[in-house]
């Protein structure tokens, strides 16, 4: 399948694949950030933020799954390999071993702000490439990101 197939430009449609593929690469560093966070955690919040950072990386991992798909549907390959992701990827790994669970919220804030941008950036190029498909899926996790960046920041008081 190509993007002409589904009445897309292929060169319109190329730079939006690679978009996606650079937003797969954050994502699944994201991902193992929140898998860390949510094993590791101590102390005085555990309860609420286990439960919390279990939620997250739950819906990350949907996520991600629908960004590779939606690569396959505009018929290229998503990058599949962690070294790829480790070195295309803005957000970078931590170790999460005996940080504060502050300092937890903090990095996964971080990260919400990079993954925001570049889903900004992707609304953008997918909207001028006409690829409605590609600009809702974005959107739909752009707004499900703003929300829980709301809820944290509240968490910690820093709205």
């Amino acid at each position: 399948m190509d993007a002409k197939e589904i009445s897309l430009k292929e060169k319109e449609v190329k730079p939006i694949v690679d978009m996606l593929n650079d937003y797969l690469a954050n994502y699944h560093v994201h991902y193992q950030k929140l898998r860390g966070c949510h094993w590791n955690i101590k102390g005085q919040n555990f309860f609420t933020l286990h439960v919390k950072f279990e939620e997250l990386y739950t819906d990350a991992q949907t996520t991600i799954d629908e960004i590779a798909e939606r690569v396959l549907t505009l018929g290229k390959a998503p990058h599949s390999r962690f070294a790829d992701y480790i070195k295309e990827s803005n957000i970078k790994e931590i170790n999460t071993i005996g940080m504060s669970d502050m300092d937890m919220v903090d990095a996964i804030l971080d990260d919400m702000a990079v993954l925001i941008g570049i889903e900004r950036e992707l609304l953008l190029a997918t909207e001028a490439a006409d690829d409605d498909g590609s600009n809702d899926m974005v959107n739909r996790f752009m707004q499900f990101k703003e929300k829980n960046n709301w809820m944290l920041r509240s968490f910690a008081n820093k709205n």
